[in-house]
C-alpha cells in the first residue's frame, strides 16, 4: 500500500495485513525509491497487480485556477500513473504477466464546469490508458481503466457547495466499495479475458 501519509497508511496496512510503503507518487525520485523498496521487501521487481488510485481534486473556473493547483492535479492524477507504469511495467512485460488498473473518472469523458484541471488530468488518463492498452497486446500483461461517476470520498470535503451549486449530494454518489468491487472484478477475470474499460454510475 502506497500513500504520502505514513501514519494513516501504516494503520490501514495493519488492518488488512498489508505492507505500508510511504511515497509521493507524483514525484519521480519517490517512485524510484518506491520501486527499490518494493523489490527489497517482496524479492520481486514488480507487483502482480498495480492499482493507480491516488487522486487530487479541487474546483475552480479556469480563470481562477492557479498554475500550482493545475500542476498538482496533473501530478497526482496523470503523472503518477505514468511514473508507476514506467517503474514496474518493464518487469511485468519481461515475465509475461501482470495487471494495471487505473482509476479515472466520468470527468475524463464528460466536461463539467469548474473542473478544468481535474478534467484535463482525467482526459489525459483516458488517453494514457488507451495507448497502454494497444502497447500491451500480446505481452500477457493486462490493463483496465475504471471510470466512476461522483464517488463519496474525502476529496469532496474541501469543496465549497455554496459556490458550486448543483453538486450531487453524498447520498446520491457511488460508494467507495463499488469502485473497489469493479477493480476486484477486473483483476479476477480469467487470464485471457481483457476488460479495457469499466464505467460506473449509481443505479
Amino acid at each position: 500500500m502506497v500513500a504520502r501519509g505514513e501514519a494513516e497508511l501504516s494503520g490501514a496496512a495493519e488492518q488488512i495485513g498489508g505492507v505500508a510503503l510511504a511515497a509521493d507518487v507524483s514525484q519521480r525520485q519517490a517512485i524510484e525509491r518506491l520501486a527499490r523498496s518494493f523489490a527489497s521487501v517482496f524479492d520481486s521487481p514488480a507487483p502482480d497487480y498495480l492499482i493507480n488510485a491516488a487522486g487530487a481534486f479541487s474546483m475552480a473556473k479556469l480563470v481562477s485556477t492557479s498554475p500550482e493547483d493545475f500542476d498538482r492535479q496533473l501530478g497526482v492524477n496523470l503523472r503518477a500513473p505514468f511514473l508507476l507504469m514506467r517503474a514496474f511495467l518493464p518487469s511485468m512485460i519481461e515475465r509475461g504477466s501482470g495487471h494495471i488498473v487505473t482509476v479515472g473518472s466520468i470527468a475524463g469523458r464528460q466536461a463539467f464546469p469548474s473542473n478544468g484541471a481535474y478534467s484535463a488530468s482525467k482526459f489525459g488518463v483516458r488517453g494514457l490508458h488507451a495507448v497502454l492498452d494497444l502497447e500491451l497486446k500480446g505481452t500477457g500483461v493486462r490493463c483496465t481503466l475504471v471510470e466512476p461517476a461522483a464517488t463519496d470520498t474525502t476529496l469532496w470535503d474541501a469543496v465549497d457547495r455554496d459556490e458550486n451549486a448543483g453538486l450531487p449530494e453524498p447520498d446520491t454518489m457511488l460508494e467507495v466499495g463499488a469502485v473497489a468491487d469493479a477493480v476486484l472484478y477486473a483483476i479476477t477475470r480469467p487470464e485471457r479475458t481483457g476488460i479495457p474499460v469499466i464505467s460506473l454510475e449509481r443505479a
